[in-house]
């Protein structure tokens, strides 16, 4: 079932509050991008980590519930989530590529890389996500 980014906002309208913007919306992969912004950022002009999370908590959100299956699309809910912050994104847009690890009946385990506009691994996500079913 196709999803599009006014979808999203509908459904999670905290991605559009942290103005997450979205590109490939694909079961395979998702991607989104966190543009700069002065009130997301921490000293020095880096993005802070809790936006980035928030960036990759949406990524993972989105392509979790792209996996699971046919209907309608499941309500996902974060269940457990590791982040490794390895640098800084200074300055700039962060972009997010979110893809399946392992897709199970009501749960999807996803990971999450964050890099800066000169394409640098900046941070990695592991997220599993509990799909649940409307009823």
């Amino acid at each position: 079932m196709p999803i599009t980014a006014a979808d999203i906002y509908a459904l999670a309208p905290y991605a559009k509050t942290l103005g997450v913007e979205f590109g490939r919306l694909k079961a395979e992969s998702v991607e989104a991008r966190l543009p700069h912004a002065v009130a997301l950022s921490t000293g020095g002009g880096a993005m802070h980590g809790g936006a980035l999370m928030g960036l990759a908590d949406v990524a993972a959100a989105v392509c979790a519930a792209l996996n699971g299956g046919e209907g309608a699309v499941p309500v996902p809910a974060t269940m457990e989530s590791s982040t490794h912050f390895l640098r800084p994104v200074l300055g700039a847009a962060a972009f997010a590529m979110s893809r399946p690890l392992h897709v199970g009946r009501s749960t999807v385990t996803i990971e999450v890389d964050i890099h800066d506009d000169q394409k640098r691994l900046c941070t990695r996500v592991t997220q599993l996500v509990a799909l649940k079913r409307p009823r």
